[in-house]
């Protein structure tokens, strides 16, 4: 069974800690989001990247902001209709099920989620049926070394383990970056 995250841990999700070995402008430059897209932050939590990602695309993009835990999304409607966001969309999903109908999406994005799910393929193919022929996908994950910050390493995943599953998935283009000594960054396109 994967380890999930304790949502009475959130604030883990929004600290100096985080910012520093995570900033969120940065990830979403290396992805290479870009105005206009529509982007859907998988596992978004409180909304630390789901807030910079609005500001980036601008009032031409759509932010859907998915967690399965409805006090995440709870916690993120509140910073939205504070801040008078209205490019955000905050939608409660299922695990297997991101309940995206219509619209396809330009960007799926994931961070530090995949290795909490036990069907790591089932839900990427989730991930695959929101997005439009040429839609890209970019999961951040820890690399799989011991650390005094994040999961023990039995629950990381390696890169290449990441690479195979986009590839069993049928995505093309992959690309692994390494953005610092904690995280990288898998992208990938998919092309019908």
């Amino acid at each position: 069974m994967a380890h999930k995250f304790d949502v009475n841990n959130k604030s883990k999700l929004d600290n100096p800690k985080r910012r520093e070995m995570l900033p969120a402008n940065k990830v979403l430059t290396v992805i290479g989001l870009k105005a206009d897209d529509k982007f859907a932050d998988i596992g978004c939590g409180i909304g630390y990247f789901s807030i910079p990602a609005a500001e980036l695309i601008g009032q031409e993009g759509m932010v859907y902001a998915m967690d399965v835990e409805s006090e995440m999304i709870e916690e993120l409607n509140k910073k939205v209709d504070e801040r008078g966001i209205s490019n955000i969309q905050t939608i409660i999903t299922k695990e297997y099920d991101f309940k995206l109908k219509g619209e396809p999406i330009s960007y799926a994005f994931m961070c530090t989620v995949l290795h909490e799910i036990e069907d790591k393929v089932r839900f990427v193919n989730e991930a695959k049926r929101i997005l439009f022929d040429g839609g890209k996908i970019a999961i951040v994950e820890w690399i799989k070394r011991e650390s005094d910050w994040g999961p023990p390493i039995s629950h990381r995943l390696d890169s290449g383990e990441v690479k195979q599953i986009l590839i069993d998935c049928g995505f093309k283009e992959i690309s692994i970056v390494e953005l610092n000594e904690h995280f990288y960054i898998v992208m990938a396109t998919y092309s019908i």
